[in-house]
This record gives C-alpha cells, sequence and structure tokens, in this order.
C-alpha cells in the first residue's frame, strides 16, 4: 500500500487542486463551492490517512471523490430546496461517459497549458489571445505589432508545439469520441 506523506501531499495538491476545481464547477456550477469540495477531499485523504495501491491511484481517487461529492451536494435536500435540477439532469452528470469527458478536457487543458508555458514569452501570449478566438488583426492592434509578426509567432508556436502535443492528440481524440 501506498501511503503519502506531507511532501507528496502538498505536491498532489499544487498540482491537482486547480483542474479539480474546474472539474468540480462542470457539476456544481459554483466555483466557490465547487473549491469547498475539493478542500473537504483534500482533507479527508489527510485526516483519515487514506493508502493507495500505488502514486498513479491518487488522481483517479481524487476525480472520483470530487465527482461523487459534488453529486451528493446536488442530491443534498439544501440544494434541491434552492435550485430544481431533474432527475435526468443527476442522471447524466452521474454517469460514466460525461464523467470520463470531463476529466480528458480538464487533463488536456492542463496539459496544453503547461505546453504553452514552455513557449517564448511572447509566443504564448500570441497564442493565448488566438485560443481566446481573437482574430490576428485583433491581437496585432491588442499587442501593438504587425500583423506578420503575429503569424509568424503562431507559427513557431504551432511548431514548438506539435511534438510536445504529439503523443496527447491520440488519447484525447479517442477519449472524446
Amino acid at each position: 500500500m501506498y501511503s503519502i506523506n506531507l511532501k507528496e501531499f502538498k505536491g498532489f495538491f499544487d498540482n491537482q487542486y486547480m483542474s479539480l476545481c474546474l472539474f468540480a464547477n462542470k457539476y456544481t456550477g459554483d466555483l466557490e463551492l465547487a473549491k469547498d469540495i475539493v478542500q473537504d477531499v483534500f482533507v479527508k485523504i489527510w485526516e483519515e490517512k487514506i493508502t493507495f495501491k500505488n502514486e498513479n491511484n491518487v488522481k483517479a481517487y481524487l476525480y472520483t471523490a470530487v465527482k461523487n461529492r459534488s453529486l451528493d451536494y446536488l442530491k443534498s435536500k439544501r440544494y434541491k430546496a434552492t435550485d430544481k435540477l431533474s432527475v435526468l439532469d443527476i442522471q447524466k452528470l452521474e454517469s460514466e461517459p460525461f464523467f470520463q469527458r470531463e476529466v480528458v478536457v480538464i487533463e488536456a487543458s492542463k496539459v496544453i497549458q503547461q505546453a504553452i508555458e514552455t513557449l517564448p514569452k511572447r509566443c504564448a501570449e500570441i497564442l493565448l489571445l488566438s485560443i481566446q478566438e481573437y482574430s490576428n488583426q485583433d491581437i496585432a492592434t491588442e499587442l501593438n505589432i504587425s500583423i506578420n509578426t503575429v503569424k509568424a509567432q503562431k507559427k513557431i508556436a504551432y511548431k514548438k508545439l506539435k511534438p510536445i502535443l504529439k503523443e496527447y492528440f491520440l488519447f484525447i481524440a479517442f477519449a472524446l469520441k
């Protein structure tokens, strides 16, 4: 069995906290509540000294625990008194395909963000604006650079990201089918 020490616990928290909050938010629609749910899951792991078969099982446990805690909240009397989610909505949220899709989206976003952080500053800045659906002209205007510079920087970004993200592309495409 694998027991987490304080340093590893902090590492898991730092590495997974934001992704898990975004994941919980997909269920709750409330980011502050999502943060509370994620914190509760981490507190439970630490206080109950939960052990795992190996280090890889920790992430799977975290996502499953956050999903279950989110669903518990949605089924609670307190939530039902203020919001009306239909039985069909709850069933969709409980479904394995929804869970798997959301985990893949969150994890893929994290991988893409980490890959973008490896780019030179200006290149990353242009790519992030492009992802936010800014046109090349809008990016050029926003950053006070020529449209040709925008195009050249995007080309550099794609060239550098392609080998980094290549191994994840098939996984992501398969998982989102």
